[in-house]
C-alpha cells in the first residue's frame, strides 16, 4: 500500500535509493544521470524518481531538511522495499582542511539531533554507515580520481546555531563537518536491516558565513553524485 508521505506503491522504488534533501537536486540527478527516469511521487514536494544507471535500477528520493523529515522518508522507503539508502547532500566544514566543494564520505555521525534521541529513548548510540557502502564509495572515488575525505561527521538540528568555536572544538575530536540528516538515516536503516551511507559536498567552512560560489558547489555536487552512483553499481547484487 502507499505510504503516508512517500506516495508510492511497492515496486515503484528501487532497492538502491539516493537521498538528497533538496527536491531540485533530486530532479537534477534524475534528469542528468538516470535513463528512463519516471516521477513516482511529488506529494508534499518530496519528489521521487526511478530510472536506471549503467543498467542498475536506482531511485532518487527527496528527504526534505532535517532529521524528522529524513527519518519519515527512510522509514517509508524501508516499507516500500528499499535495501540501500545513500544520503547525497552538503555539509559545513568543521576544519579548513575540508576545502570548498570537497567530497566527504561519512563513516559515522555524531547524533546531535532530537530525532535519534527520541527513537532510542535517550539510550547512547553511535549511528554508523554500513562498511560495504563506505568501501564502495571510497573505491568509486578513487576510480574516478575524485579527491575525498573519509571519517566522522556530526548531524545537528539548528542550522544557525553552529559557530566557529563549536566547529573547531568538534574538529579536534575528529569531526569533518556538520549536516542535518545522516544520523537519522543511519539509525532507521539499522533498525530495518538496510545498508546506509552518506556522501556530502562541502558548501562552506563554518568559520566563513559565505557559501561556496554556486558553480563551484555544483561541480562538487556532480562529483559526489557520480561517486554515489558508482558505489551503487558496485553494490548491486551483493
Amino acid at each position: 500500500m502507499s505510504q503516508i508521505h512517500v506516495r508510492a506503491q511497492p515496486g515503484d522504488v528501487a532497492e538502491h535509493v539516493l537521498l538528497p534533501g533538496d527536491p531540485n537536486r533530486a530532479r537534477h540527478i534524475a534528469e542528468t544521470y538516470l535513463e528512463g527516469a519516471a516521477l513516482y511521487t511529488e506529494h508534499r514536494g518530496l519528489l521521487g524518481f526511478t530510472g536506471t544507471y549503467q543498467g542498475v535500477r536506482v531511485s532518487v528520493q527527496t528527504t526534505g531538511m532535517g532529521c524528522p523529515s529524513a527519518a519519515i522518508v527512510a522509514e517509508e522507503l524501508a516499507r516500500l522495499g528499499a535495501k540501500t539508502l545513500i544520503r547525497v547532500g552538503t555539509l559545513g566544514g568543521a576544519t579548513p582542511q575540508v576545502n570548498p566543494a570537497d567530497l566527504v564520505i561519512a563513516t559515522a555521525a555524531v547524533p546531535n539531533d532530537g530525532t535519534t534521541r527520541q527513537l532510542l529513548g535517550g539510550a547512547p548510540y553511535a549511528p554508523a554507515a554500513s562498511f560495504e557502502v563506505v568501501e564502495a564509495a571510497v573505491q568509486a572515488a578513487r576510480a574516478q580520481a575524485v579527491p575525498h575525505h573519509v571519517g566522522l561527521i556530526m548531524t545537528e538540528d539548528a542550522f544557525y546555531a553552529s559557530t566557529p568555536e563549536h566547529a573547531r572544538l568538534w574538529a579536534a575530536r575528529g569531526v569533518l563537518g556538520f549536516e542535518m540528516e545522516a544520523s537519522a538515516v543511519f539509525l532507521v536503516a539499522a533498525l530495518h536491516g538496510l545498508r546506509a551511507g552518506c556522501l556530502t559536498a562541502c558548501s562552506n567552512d563554518i568559520g566563513d558565513p559565505q557559501l561556496v560560489p554556486d558553480e563551484v558547489l555544483a561541480a562538487g555536487v556532480d562529483r559526489m553524485v557520480r561517486v554515489a552512483l558508482g558505489a551503487v553499481v558496485a553494490l548491486d547484487g551483493r
